[in-house]
């Protein structure tokens, strides 16, 4: 559902919420908004949001009975992230779901008053979202998307994956807390593997071809794609032009390896959306978000793309399939 159609259905939705909270005989219905930061749905999000609802009923919140949950696909760049999240802020949703940094990055920008879980935020502290992981304050908690000694874990995969590989050209968002920060953990891991370190720092799809395209210019090269909401946009273009010049490549989400990648090493970002379900219940029951700390992922899957690897001419060792999570074939 395109943006404009979804702003009718929730404007309609947004009358009709009082009339739905009468119908209950007395229970009162909650409103929550969940935001992705999409033009349109895709399976992942989809499963995401179905592992969020399952998770509520569990605790006693169905949809239609004493909970309206909507999804909303927000857009992919940052005005029109911006104008759906003040638009859907005017309608008062009881909570909102944030999902991915620009998200919330948008909602803290457009209001303070409505209590956030935000789930796969990058570094919220160091963002000026939080004011700690154990006392956020303010009005909005959540799930962080990985912890910074993570980024050090996909330069030894990609090594182990690819024992020939060098130089590792590191993708990421330089503007960045986030994007430093796993930068830095990666360059003090380098030496220990052998592996010389370029970061690469795109604003758009041209840029990161033509420095992918540069890059290569050497052999022996390999890639570490970071954790950020800009990989994700591009993602498809990323193993595309992995895959066209057989370039080695590590991804800090399954998506990748699932779309085609070689390798991804990061959280289990459903299990996220399990435990903000959890959230949501406690908030909607009393707690204020300002005191519930906020939390580190504690599950990590790898992913091996089996068949890609095959095209890359790499042979994977058995312990590291051992080691896998989900190998792809």
């Amino acid at each position: 559902m395109r943006r404009r159609e979804f702003m009718t259905v929730l404007g309609g939705a947004a009358a009709a919420w009082p009339l739905s909270a009468r119908a209950q005989q007395g229970e009162r219905m909650r409103r929550i908004a969940f935001i992705f930061p999409r033009e349109a749905q895709n399976t992942e999000d989809s499963a995401r949001v179905e592992i969020f609802q399952q998770r509520l009923r569990e605790l006693g919140w169905t949809d239609g009975r004493n909970v309206r949950v909507h999804v909303h696909w927000a857009g992919a760049n940052a005005s029109e992230i911006r104008r759906s999240v003040a638009e859907l802020v005017a309608l008062a949703p009881d909570l909102v779901l944030a999902s991915g940094t620009p998200i919330l990055d948008a909602l803290l920008g457009a209001t303070g008053s409505v209590p956030t879980v935000f789930v796969a935020v990058a570094d919220p502290v160091g963002a000026g979202y939080v004011e700690s992981l154990a006392q956020p304050g303010g009005n909005a908690t959540g799930f962080a998307i990985f912890e910074y000694g993570l980024a050090g874990k996909w330069l030894e995969l990609l090594k182990q994956i690819a024992p020939g590989v060098m130089r590792a050209a590191v993708l990421r968002e330089a503007s960045s807390t986030h994007g430093a920060g796993q930068f830095a953990v990666i360059q003090s891991v380098a030496p220990l593997v052998g592996v010389d370190v370029t970061p690469i720092d795109p604003r758009d799809a041209a840029e990161i071809e033509r420095s992918i395209t540069a890059f290569l210019r050497k052999r022996d090269g390999g890639l570490v794609v970071t954790g950020g909401s800009g990989s994700v946009i591009h993602r498809d273009l990323i193993v595309a032009l992995a895959a066209r010049h057989k370039l080695p490549t590590i991804y800090w989400e399954r998506l990748f390896a699932t779309g085609g990648g070689l390798v991804s090493y990061g959280p289990n970002i459903h299990e996220l959306y399990r435990l903000a379900a959890g959230y949501v219940d406690r908030i909607l029951k009393g707690e204020k978000p300002g005191d519930m700390p906020v939390q580190a992922p504690t599950k990590y899957e790898l992913v091996i793309n089996l068949k890609t690897a095959k095209a890359l001419g790499l042979e994977v060792s058995p312990s590291l399939l051992a080691r896998a999570d989900e190998v792809i074939e």
